[in-house]
C-alpha cells in the first residue's frame, strides 16, 4: 500500500470519531501491552542482532520501559482526559471556561536506531492515549528490530489506525511529503533540521528529540567510587550510543586523580580486562559509526581502552585525558564509548563555561554539597538529568523528558506524552439570563466598568 493511501485511510478512520472515547484508547493500549509481552523474546533477539544487546540490557533499557509506560498511561488516562470546567473571570459574568483535550488527528512518529524499539513504541503509546491515528517510521539501520516492529504493528492494529512504514531515505522523504497533523522525531540535529524545515511547509507542529554534549560534573565532595560506578553504567551501556549518555567528564582538580582511579576500577569490574570478549558488551550499529568514533581517537591521550575490533564493530570503553575545549572530540556529540576527562578548579568556572555552550539534553552532577546542587539547578539550563546518578531519570514516567535549545523542542513520557499529542481546546460558555449593555459599543461608562473588573 502506498504511503499516501495509508495516510488517507487513517484520516478517514480518525474522522469517524472511533478513537475519541476512553474505552477505545484503553483497549488499544491493552492490545499493545499484550503484543509486546508476547514477543519479548523476539524483541530481545532483534536487539541483540542489531546492537549486541544482552537480554538484561534489552529489557531494562527498551522492553521494560515500554511496558511501564503503557501501564502508567492506562492507570492515569481517564483522569487526564477529563474536561476541565472552571468559573470564568468576573468580567465575563455569568459564564464558565471549558478546557477539552482533543487529539491532533493523524500523527507521524520517526524513530532512530540506537534504541530502536523503545523510541518507536514510547511515543506511539502517547499518540494512542491521546486518541490519534499514527504512522510509525522505524529506523532502517536497525534492520532486525525495524522488521519486528512492522510485524508487531500489522498483527496488532489495522493499518487505517496504526501503521508501520519501513525503508530508508526515500520513504522518509515520501512521508514528509504528506500532510500530518503532528510529527514526533527522534534523531540527530542535522536530520532534525530537515524534518523541521519540511514540517514548516505545512505549518505542522512537531516535537524534536535531539541530543548534544551532555556534561557530567564531579564536585570534590562526591562519593567518587559510587560516582564512577554509575557513570560507567550510563556511558558504556549500548556502547555509548545513547542521546543522554555522559558525553564528557568535568572533574574538580582536587579529586581528579582519585576519580580516574575509580573509573578504571569500575570499567574493569563491569566489563573485565578484555571487554571486547565479554559476551554482553554491545557493538556499534554499523561500520560507518565504528569508523567515525575510532577516528575521534586520533591524537588524543588514552588512559584506558582506545582500541576496537572492526570485525565485530566493537570499541573498548575508553578514557581520555589531556582534553581541552578546543580538542576535535569536544566539537560534536561523541555517540560512542569514549569518555574525555576535563578538569576545573571552581564551580563558578564550570557554570560560566557551560553557560556559553549549547544547552545539553542532559546534565549529571555528583556532589554531597547542597549549596552546589542548588546553584547548578538554578544557573544552568538543560533538558533534564540526575543528581548523583546517570540516565535513570528516563525510567520515571512522572518526569517529562525532552531537550531545550539545540538539544530539542518539546517533551514526552507519561502525562507529558499525553499532553504532547493532544491539543487543548479552550471554550467560554456564556449564560443567557444576563446581558450587560456596557460591553457593547458605544457605551459612555465602559472605562469605569473595565477598570472596576480589573481592580476587583
Amino acid at each position: 500500500m502506498k504511503i499516501s493511501q495509508v495516510v488517507e485511510e487513517q484520516r478517514e478512520f480518525f474522522r469517524s470519531g472511533e478513537t475519541l472515547s476512553y474505552t477505545f484508547r484503553d483497549q488499544q493500549l491493552e492490545k499493545l501491552y499484550t503484543a509486546v509481552s508476547m514477543r519479548e523474546k523476539e524483541i530481545q533477539e532483534a536487539l541483540h542482532q542489531d546492537l549486541n544487546k544482552s537480554e538484561q540490557e534489552a529489557y531494562m533499557t527498551e522492553i521494560g520501559l515500554v511496558l511501564a509506560e503503557i501501564s502508567h498511561m492506562r492507570k492515569n488516562l481517564k483522569s487526564w482526559m477529563k474536561v476541565k470546567v472552571e468559573e470564568a473571570p468576573s468580567a465575563q459574568f455569568p459564564s464558565k471556561t471549558i478546557q477539552i483535550k482533543e487529539p491532533y488527528g493523524v500523527v507521524l512518529v520517526m524513530a532512530p536506531w540506537n534504541y530502536p524499539f523503545l523510541l518507536a513504541m514510547q511515543p506511539l503509546v502517547g499518540a494512542i492515549a491521546a486518541g490519534n491515528c499514527c504512522v510509525v517510521k522505524p529506523a532502517s539501520a536497525s534492520q532486525a528490530t525495524s522488521a519486528l516492529i512492522q510485524e508487531l504493528l500489522s498483527d496488532t492494529f489495522e493499518a487505517s489506525y496504526v501503521a508501520g512504514v519501513s525503508g530508508g531515505e526515500k520513504n522518509r522523504e515520501e512521508l514528509l511529503d504528506q500532510k500530518f497533523d503532528y510529527i514526533f522525531f527522534t534523531g540527530g540535529a542535522k536530520a532534525g533540521r530537515q524534518v523541521m524545515k519540511r514540517a514548516a511547509e505545512n505549518l505542522t507542529p512537531l516535537t524534536l528529540e535531539l541530543g548534544g554534549k551532555s556534561p557530567c560534573i564531579i564536585e570534590e565532595s562526591a562519593d567518587l567510587s559510587l560516582a564512577a560506578k554509575r557513570i560507567v553504567f550510563g556511558k558504556f551501556i549500548n556502547s555509548g550510543q545513547t542521546c543522554v549518555a555522559p558525553d564528557y567528564i568535568l572533574v574538580q582538580s582536587t579529586v581528579k586523580r582519585a576519580f580516574l582511579h575509580q573509573m578504571k576500577k569500575w570499567i574493569k569490574k563491569t566489563w573485565g580486562e578484555k571487554p571486547l570478549d565479554h559476551p554482553d558488551y554491545p557493538k556499534m550499529i554499523d561500520e560507518k559509526a565504528y569508523d567515525r568514533v575510532m577516528g575521534l581517537l586520533l591524537g588524543e591521550s588514552v588512559l584506558l581502552g582506545g582500541y576496537g575490533r572492526k570485525r565485530t564493530l566493537q570499541i573498548a570503553p575508553t578514557l581520555l585525558d589531556g582534553v581541552t575545549w578546543a580538542s576535535p572530540i569536544m566539537q560534536d556529540e561523541i555517540f560512542g564509548p569514549i569518555l574525555p576527562v576535563l578538569e576545573f578548579s571552581s564551580m563558578d568556572e564550570v557554570i560560566h563555561t557551560l553557560q556559553e555552550k549549547d544547552k545539553p539534553l542532559a546534565l549529571y552532577l555528583f556532589t554531597r554539597n547542597g549549596k552546589i546542587k542548588r546553584k547548578i539547578l538554578k544557573r544552568l539550563s538543560y533538558g533534564g538529568g540526575c543528581i548523583n546518578d546517570t540516565l535513570v531519570h528516563l525510567s520515571v514516567p512522572k518526569l517529562p523528558f525532552g531537550g531545550v535549545g539545540k538539544s530539542g523542542i518539546g517533551n514526552y513520557h507519561g502525562r507529558a506524552s499525553f499532553e504532547t499529542f493532544s491539543h487543548t481546546k479552550g471554550i467560554l460558555e456564556k449564560e443567557n439570563w444576563l446581558d450587560l449593555p456596557v460591553r457593547y459599543l458605544p457605551s459612555k461608562c465602559w472605562k469605569e466598568w473595565v477598570l472596576h473588573k480589573i481592580m476587583k
